[in-house]
């Protein structure tokens, strides 16, 4: 995994922007609608090489495939693994929606509207039988449809990286209906994702695992439950990752945490004090952490207290994904040096945006073209505080 050797470099979080006419077969097909497999494919292929010319064109130095041939950032597994099928259930809801009530009115037809994106709503998913990993074939093609786009744009990255999601995620968004306890259940997740771990590390791509449930599900799942048994959860979750991660190599690995990539009061969330402690503990060469955001834009602070591995480096997310505001260069620059001074060498700094743009198919809240100014800003931002911390 690439240091900032004489500049930050730059990176996100996974998904971009997707095509219009690919964001809408995703949600017909999320909603039962019968749609044309091909067309898909063949659209998703050239969305590709789209967002790598894009990424480049930004000036991304760590990039990757934008998660176009998804149409989520986990739910894509239903299509990949055996064992999940529809059920009846309501996923528990955000104690920071609840607690405002004209909020909550304004959520649920603006933000999870029924029909207009893929949502785990949609589909109620649970598991229902032993869960696989059906076909590597899958995701190596999607590892092979990467590189080709890569071919086609020579210099493009200087690294490249795909995601996929940890067993927490899955666990918390799609019911266990089948095993005999959550503990199971993340072991046979872990041993499924293993599959997909080690076919993008065998690919020569860094894997980034999407754990938003390591912070996420304290205010879903676990928020009338003390902090504790939540603390557990991560523990259990970080357990199943490490697992799953046993043959490969820990510089290969970056792990996203966040709180829910959503518009909403966040003051339900937990500290990153809390649980850094445990986060740390996986076996990884990097962690991608949000702050730019107005709730956890202060947390980076927490590494002077609980510091990396020597051998570990940060993503700082400089820039909000949730804002149609373009964030000032002068603003990343300022970001990344305070940063920088709490981890104590810039060369262990990359810059990143706090989730992704378009994490599940039509639920993206800033506009394309906005995307791409806000990542050409972070850039800009990265030359200023390179131009101070590497001189």
């Amino acid at each position: 995994m690439l240091r900032s050797d004489d500049r930050i470099l730059t990176t996100h979080t996974g998904s971009l922007p997707r095509p219009e006419p690919l964001t809408d077969l995703y949600i017909k097909r999320a909603h039962g609608e019968p749609v044309d497999a091909a067309r898909i494919e063949e659209l998703a292929h050239d969305a590709v090489r789209q967002s790598v010319a894009k990424q480049s064109k930004a000036g991304i130095d760590v990039g990757n495939n934008g998660e176009q041939p998804r149409d989520s950032f986990f739910l894509y597994l239903r299509e990949r693994m055996s064992g999940f099928g529809s059920g009846h259930w309501d996923r528990p809801t955000r104690a920071d929606v609840e607690k405002y009530p004209e909020f909550k009115k304004r959520w649920a037809t603006t933000t999870v509207a029924p029909g207009k994106s893929v949502s785990a709503a949609n589909a109620n998913p649970t598991a229902i039988g032993e869960v696989l990993y059906k076909d590597p074939e899958a995701i190596r093609a999607e590892t092979r449809d990467l590189k080709k786009a890569l071919d086609q744009n020579p210099g493009a990255f200087r690294e490249a990286f795909m995601s996929s999601p940890s067993p927490g995620i899955v666990a918390s968004a799609i019911r266990n209906d089948y095993y005999d306890s959550l503990e199971d259940y993340l072991a046979a997740l872990s041993r499924a994702l293993k599959v997909e771990y080690e076919a993008i590390v065998e690919a020569g791509l860094i894997l980034q695992i999407d754990a938003p449930d390591l912070a996420l599900e304290r205010h879903m799942t676990y928020k009338d439950e003390p902090v504790g048994k939540f603390v557990e959860f991560v523990e259990m979750v970080i357990s199943a990752i490490n697992d799953a991660l046993e043959n490969v190599p820990r510089d290969r690995v970056r792990l996203h945490v966040c709180w829910g990539n959503s518009e909403s009061p966040h003051d339900c969330d937990v500290p990153l004090s809390d649980i850094l402690p445990t986060i740390l503990q996986a076996k990884v060469g990097g962690f991608v952490l949000p702050f730019a955001n107005p709730r956890h834009a202060h947390e980076f602070k927490n590494f002077a207290k609980h510091r990396l591995g020597d051998d570990q480096i940060l993503v700082a997310g400089v820039i909000d994904t949730l804002t149609n505001f373009v964030e000032h260069p002068e603003v990343v620059a300022d970001r990344l040096e305070r940063v920088a001074a709490v981890i104590g060498d810039p060369t262990r700094v990359l810059a990143g945006t706090d989730c992704g743009f378009d994490t599940s198919a039509g639920r993206g809240r800033v506009s394309s073209d906005v995307v791409w100014a806000k990542l050409r800003a972070m850039r800009e931002g990265a030359e200023l505080a390179s131009e101070r911390l590497f001189r």
